[in-house]
């Protein structure tokens, strides 16, 4: 994979895919801050974006969303307000949450009526604190009013972060 920096036509295109992807403006916050970028060797598209040696987002290569890492997820608690692709939990089920756990539909306190399923999704507690990161298995309504089955397939939850969101120097 190539490393490198992000030219101007890249960080134009993160910007509208994430103001597409997450119902904002915000996407030029975001991403108002220097990044660099690694590429697949093979076709030369951004596949993860990284600011300060630290990864905030991936591309997916299969439908060109982005997915944010942990580090990405606290960074967009700080810049977009609350419901905005939030599902809120129940305190008692926070620490299987952060270990990785999915989100059960019964657990769900409140959660943004926006979100569809497949969208990427932040799991928070009440103080707005991240606990996962996940994909939405049902629409806002839906993670409400149902008391079973999985609302949010968890990708990771905070207690698993480790080293290998770091870019290698």
């Amino acid at each position: 994979m190539n490393t490198g920096s992000v030219n101007l036509y890249d960080v134009k295109r993160l910007i509208l895919l994430f103001n597409y992807q997450y119902r904002t403006n915000k996407g030029e916050e975001y991403f108002n801050i220097p990044l660099s970028v690694r590429r697949s060797g093979r076709t030369g598209r951004i596949r993860y974006i990284y600011s300060d040696k630290v990864l905030i987002a991936t591309l997916k290569p299969t439908d060109g969303h982005l997915i944010l890492s942990l580090k990405g997820a606290e960074r967009f608690l700080k810049i977009i307000p609350k419901p905005s692709s939030r599902v809120i939990v129940e305190s008692a089920v926070e620490s299987f949450i952060r270990e990785g756990r999915n989100v059960y539909a019964k657990h769900v306190k409140s959660c943004d009526r926006e979100i569809r399923p497949l969208d990427e999704v932040l799991v928070v507690n009440d103080e707005d604190e991240l606990l996962a990161i996940g994909r939405a298995r049902l629409n806002g309504d839906e993670m409400k009013f149902f008391k079973y089955g999985v609302a949010v397939d968890v990708r990771k939850g905070v207690d698993s972060l480790n080293d290998e969101e770091k870019v290698e120097s």
